[in-house]
């Protein structure tokens, strides 16, 4: 069976150490990559139908009124299907103390039951909040192994720490 590395990433500006930075390509991005290269597997990266303004803070502003409203944002496309794949590598920036709702949009597009669901959330200082337990509750009957979370503006520097992470969840 194979790995699958799905992500939801931004572009654009983004908090970066404090400050509002624009960055070519997501720390999100950066880490599944990471993922990718250390155990293999597919990638697949989550699109919103609807972008997200470009200023990073009106963007948030977004991202609060569909954690409120319990939104599930259309997807440009989902995998056809993950029959293929036992292991799946979720990654996601952490927007207001969870996965972006855009996330559950594809977590429950799929039955999981009987997959090992394995996340990792970028962030600067909030670590992975609760999506943990979000993810428990949205995928019953599978499993939901312990996160990682790294500090997005250090994204590009944890490859290392990745790869070692990923192993033990591969």
């Amino acid at each position: 069976m194979a790995n699958l590395i799905v992500y939801y990433s931004r572009k654009g500006e983004n908090y970066w150490a404090g400050d509002i930075k624009v960055i070519e390509k997501g720390n999100t991005e950066r880490v599944a990559e990471f993922v990718q290269q250390a155990v293999g597997g597919d990638l697949f990266e989550l699109e919103t139908v609807r972008t997200y303004d470009a200023s990073y803070m009106t963007c948030i502003e977004e991202a609060k009124e569909e954690l409120r409203a319990k939104a599930r944002p259309e997807l440009k496309a989902l995998p056809q299907s993950l029959d293929a794949y036992d292991t799946i590598f979720l990654g996601y920036p952490n927007w207001w103390g969870t996965c972006p709702m855009c996330v559950f949009t594809f977590l429950e597009s799929f039955d999981l039951a009987g997959k090992r669901i394995v996340p990792f959330c970028t962030n600067e200082g909030s670590g992975l909040g609760h999506s943990e337990r979000d993810i428990v509750k949205a995928c019953p009957g599978a499993t939901v192994d312990p996160g990682l979370s790294v500090i997005g503006s250090q994204a590009a520097q944890s490859q290392s720490r990745v790869a070692a992470w990923a192993k033990q969840h591969a």
